[in-house]
């Protein structure tokens, strides 16, 4: 007999070999047919998978990320069988479940598969979700493995094999469809009842851009055909909102293949947008004590190499500049850190220095690949609003906590309530990818858990996501949509220190190491704005809108007053302008309200003799007349009341 630990701490006694799935329909039938995976002790299992020791055990269903994650994965393998079917011959790469959905990256050969075919695609897959399939999992040798994959002639999955250790191997099969994987997977293909193939994209194989380009076809499935619905509705409300669509409609930025891929060009409208965010961070960041700096956009290759950031971002940057001087090459740098680091160190220090809080809106650069640029929210060159902190080590929460007061207060601003606490810690599996001693990991990932719990930030704790140089908290937002994007980011790092060899003179006289707190309360400009124009779908808060009010006068008989009117709200600090165009006022009306202009003042003869304006508010239709000073002593309470909260 093994024993259970349920989630409510009750501990159950089964058989050894038991599965998840007996576990539920010892608790009760309706839990069994909702049972997707189980959570055995830290790691997600197939629920029909036999459990041999005692275990923690958690029951997965739709509810759970982790039991989306295992439906999506399964799908991705039920598309494959489809394709596979469909298209005899075909060669598979990688079919991972992502955030939203799956995909997989497939090689047709000779076929060429095209939108067109994803109905067919679609209709092929619940054909076979309704012959409830079992996932059926085997332990395979490498030799047998390798075998199967020649015979199959499918190089991708053969690549994949010699890189894994015999004794570690699993296929799944499911129908005709056999592949290399780890799993989880579903108890069978029944659960899959709606299924949507979204987009097709093309995909370097392994993210390499010299080797072969591959066909990625996105897709999504649901246990409902209702919620399938639903999501399709939610889909098109997010193509209204989509910030590329939005940007270039409200004039806020664009690109240029001349000027290069993925490095935007800011318009004046969003540049204001942009300028008005770093003015409002900045007043917050002088009030907590940090201190501006600015440094150059490269640096020295030995600068980098110091730092560690040429060897986990080399690969992934622009090609070192080389000068006229033999031996001399610079790099665009990738981080603001290193430049930091060097500021510390230009003079000395005493622990009655500490904390020293240094901030910079600095742009940093990186050669992501051409298939991964996407409008702001992926860019080869994007502005951090950095700030670096050296402290000493009794510091470090109390410095950490005011960083948390920050983002709270930048997230009440913009109106991001839903939120989620992400600690972010190191791959134990992985150690290379890691800089640093285990001694100092511990004491950071320490100190954040600890300064989480004391919030009561309720966060959660993901292996793998951590910085090279030390483990960090991320604030997970939610939008108005329900899409989860990463914004701000705190890190705490004693690695950077001991690499630039950076010093305090302690109480006792003595050289100390100081710590380093980074943080990004936007995470990055460009990426920041994309979320916000997406999150309040172009309709910015009024402190932010770059244009507050538009006048419109109802013939050039009323340009005259218009122009007083504005000239009026200028002096009041209020964004204005006119629409002069020989256009009719309910054309004018209908093109602000696309603008999403907040307030739109019409002026004729009556509003002239008044010194008044008829106020529509963006949405909202008529809000009646005002006095110009009523007007603007109504917008200016509202901007404040807004700032307050900011």
């Amino acid at each position: 007999m093994i024993n259970i630990t349920l989630p409510d701490s009750s501990v159950r006694q089964y058989e050894a070999g038991v599965t998840a799935l007996d576990i539920a329909r010892s608790i009760s039938e309706g839990l069994a047919r909702n049972v997707l995976s189980a959570k055995i002790d830290d790691e997600v299992w197939d629920a029909t998978r036999a459990i041999r020791r005692d275990a923690r055990v958690q029951l997965l269903t739709w509810n759970d990320t982790e039991g989306k994650a295992t439906m999506w994965h399964s799908s991705a393998h039920l598309m494959a069988e489809a394709i596979e079917q469909l298209h005899p011959g075909v060669k598979f790469g990688i079919g991972p479940d992502i955030e939203n959905g799956f995909y997989y990256d497939i090689d047709p050969g000779e076929k060429v598969i095209t939108e067109a075919d994803l109905v067919e695609i679609e209709k092929k897959m619940l054909e076979l979700a309704k012959e409830k399939q079992v996932y059926q999992r085997t332990e395979v040798t490498k030799q047998e493995a390798l075998k199967h994959f020649t015979e199959k002639g499918d190089e991708y999955k053969l690549e994949l094999i010699s890189e894994l250790e015999d004794g570690t191997i699993t296929f799944y099969k499911s129908g005709t469809f056999t592949d290399l994987c780890r799993g989880p997977h579903l108890p069978d293909t029944g659960f899959i009842k709606a299924v949507k193939l979204t987009s097709i994209a093309g995909a370097y194989w392994r993210g390499d851009e010299k080797r072969k380009q591959l066909t990625r076809i996105y897709g999504i499935t649901f246990p409902k055909a209702k919620e399938l619905e639903d999501y399709l509705i939610l889909l098109e409300e997010a193509k209204k909102r989509d910030h590329r669509k939005l940007g270039k409609e409200l004039e806020l930025f664009t690109f240029s293949q001349k000027v290069g891929a993925g490095l935007p060009l800011w318009l004046p409208k969003g540049a204001e947008l942009r300028e008005r965010l770093e003015q409002y961070l900045k007043k917050v960041q002088k009030e907590a004590g940090y201190m501006p700096v600015i440094t150059p956009h490269i640096g020295n290759v030995n600068l980098y190499k110091t730092s560690g950031h040429f060897d986990k971002y080399g690969a992934d940057s622009f090609r070192p500049i080389t000068t006229p001087v033999e031996g001399e090459a610079f790099f665009l740098k990738p981080m603001n850190c290193p430049h930091h680091c060097e500021i510390f160190s230009s003079k000395p220090h005493s622990y009655k220095d500490l904390p020293i809080r240094y901030a910079e809106f600095g742009t940093v650069y990186r050669y992501e690949q051409s298939g991964e640029l996407h409008g702001l929210t992926r860019v080869r060159g994007f502005t951090q609003d950095d700030a670096h902190i050296f402290c000493t080590p009794d510091q470090i929460k109390s410095e950490f906590k005011a960083v948390i007061k920050i983002i709270m207060r930048i997230f009440k601003a913009l109106d991001f309530k839903d939120f989620i606490t992400q600690i972010s810690l190191r791959d134990p599996n992985q150690p290379e990818k890691y800089i640093g001693s285990t001694e100092n990991w511990e004491k950071a990932e320490n100190a954040i858990r600890e300064v989480a719990a004391e919030e009561g930030l309720n966060a959660i704790a993901v292996e793998g996501e951590a910085a090279f140089y030390g483990p960090k908290m991320d604030f997970m937002v939610r939008d108005a949509l329900g899409r989860k994007w990463q914004l701000g980011t705190i890190q705490v790092d004693y690695n950077l220190p001991e690499r630039f060899d950076l010093t305090y003179i302690g109480s006792d006289n003595e050289k100390h190491r100081p710590v380093m707190i980074h943080r990004a309360p936007f995470g990055s400009m460009e990426r920041f704005v994309a979320v916000l124009i997406e999150h309040c779908a172009g309709k910015f808060p009024l402190w932010l809108a770059p244009e507050q009010v538009i006048i419109l006068p109802i013939s050039e008989k009323y340009q005259n007053y218009a122009e007083k009117v504005s000239q009026f709200l200028k002096n009041s600090d209020i964004r204005a302008l006119i629409d002069d165009r020989s256009e009719k006022t309910g054309r004018k009306i209908r093109d602000a309200e696309l603008r999403k202009i907040p307030f739109m003042l019409v002026v004729g003869e009556k509003e002239e003799a008044e010194n008044a304006v008829s106020v529509r508010k963006q949405g909202s239709g008529d809000l009646g007349t005002f006095s110009l000073e009523a007007f603007a002593t109504m917008i200016n309470d509202e901007v404040k009341k807004l700032q307050e909260n900011v």
